[in-house]
């Protein structure tokens, strides 16, 4: 875990492949109560912090993750989120070079909590959600594509799904049609940027996750540090 920005009222953490934000069946110890720990440790609070978890990540995904460490400000970003006033941009390394090579994606997805999928499927299906984002690619190597994606609506498995359903699953995500894994068992998803108001002072706050350590995406960082 690695803390990307802090205040009185928030903290944004850069999650690794492989953690949970929240607790669930597996009963692995999750992000948030890392995050609880942290704060305990750092500021000698007797008990346990308040820790508000704003929105998920998929497990083999990287990047950001914003936590609340008041009420206010958790009631506040869950308004903003389910506005759309909280803007989210992912980096993929695709198998494939999506076609065409930037665009909107509209589709109706189906979630089927049976196999942990989601899966694109015609307007007008029952419990099904329509999702929407942009994207465009930013460069390719010899073998990866880095495509760029900004979210419109957080639906499950949402761009794992979308890309796969234009013949560009993400590197490593066998679940979306990806030929092989990663040696750590995430996909080349990166919740690299967020960018919004903070909900008590009103300013602009905009974040930037490191990128993975690995060669391909070290490569790449080179193209988003010009």
């Amino acid at each position: 875990m690695q803390v990307v920005y802090e205040d009185n009222h928030l903290i944004v953490v850069s999650k690794a492949p492989g953690e949970i934000v929240q607790g669930d069946k597996t009963g692995d110890k999750p992000l948030s109560d890392l995050v609880a720990d942290y704060l305990v440790h750092k500021y000698n609070k007797p008990g346990k912090a308040f820790v508000g978890v704003v929105h998920r990540l998929d497990r083999p995904v990287a990047g950001l993750v914003i936590f609340a460490k008041t009420s206010k400000a958790l009631s506040r970003m869950n308004k903003m989120f389910s506005k759309g006033e909280i803007h989210k941009e992912y980096l993929a390394i695709t198998c494939t070079p999506p076609t065409p090579s930037e665009g909107e994606l509209r589709s109706w997805l189906l979630r089927i909590p049976k196999y942990n999928k989601t899966f694109p499927v015609p307007e007008g299906t029952k419990n099904a959600k329509e999702a929407i984002l942009r994207y465009y690619t930013v460069t390719r190597s010899e073998h990866y594509t880095l495509v760029s994606v900004q979210l419109l609506t957080g639906r499950h498995h949402q761009i794992r799904c979308q890309l796969a359903s234009i013949g560009a699953p993400i590197k490593g995500d066998l679940k979306y049609g990806a030929p092989r894994s990663n040696p750590d068992g995430g996909i080349s998803l990166l919740s690299y940027k967020v960018t919004f108001k903070h909900p008590v002072s009103g300013k602009t706050v905009s974040l930037v996750a490191p990128l993975p350590s690995d060669n391909l995406w070290q490569a790449f960082e080179k193209v988003l540090t010009k």
